[in-house]
């Protein structure tokens, strides 16, 4: 884990080149990262619960169209600063997400994308900032209602500097 700015941005990273069962490590991995950014105690709520399953659920969509599209996943990587995650996950292909022909809703499969918008406050992609080949498809949603554990702490700090 690493922090940058002043208690600004917490970001964890998850290798994924060669791992087996890539969907339930990262989901797994999203939820500890929740939970030690105190999202799960605004999860009390009806809101808050269906807030961390949505996350949860998007982590899963993003990383099995990896799967599915783009020759597995290489990372996830998870951003958290001002009530506002980001999630990350990287491939090599560098083809983009784009919207299938539109099919029932009634038939299994196809639907990520229909996820992201309906779920994500905002997603898309975008290569690789290094440069090498490949893609990362990013989303971002916001934490439930309630006090930010790391903001609050961050505030104490600043009023009572050492």
């Amino acid at each position: 884990m690493t922090t940058k700015g002043a208690d600004r941005e917490q970001v964890r990273r998850l290798v994924l080149r060669g791992i087996s069962g890539p969907v339930t490590r990262c989901r797994d991995f999203t939820a500890t990262a929740l939970a030690d950014w105190g999202w799960l105690p605004a999860a009390a709520t009806p809101e808050g619960r269906e807030r961390v399953e949505d996350v949860l659920l998007l982590v899963s969509e993003v990383v099995t169209n990896a799967c599915l599209h783009a020759g597995g996943p290489e990372e996830l990587v998870l951003r958290y600063a001002d009530a506002l995650l980001r999630v990350e996950v990287s491939d090599t292909s560098p083809e983009h997400p784009h919207a299938q022909p539109r099919r029932s809703p009634a038939l299994p499969g196809g639907h990520g994308l229909m996820v992201l918008d309906r779920l994500a406050g905002a997603w898309g992609s975008e290569a690789k900032p290094d440069g090498t080949p490949g893609k990362v498809v990013w989303l971002e949603i916001t934490r439930p209602p309630g006090p930010d554990p790391l903001r609050t702490a961050a505030d104490r700090r600043r009023a009572n500097p050492l």
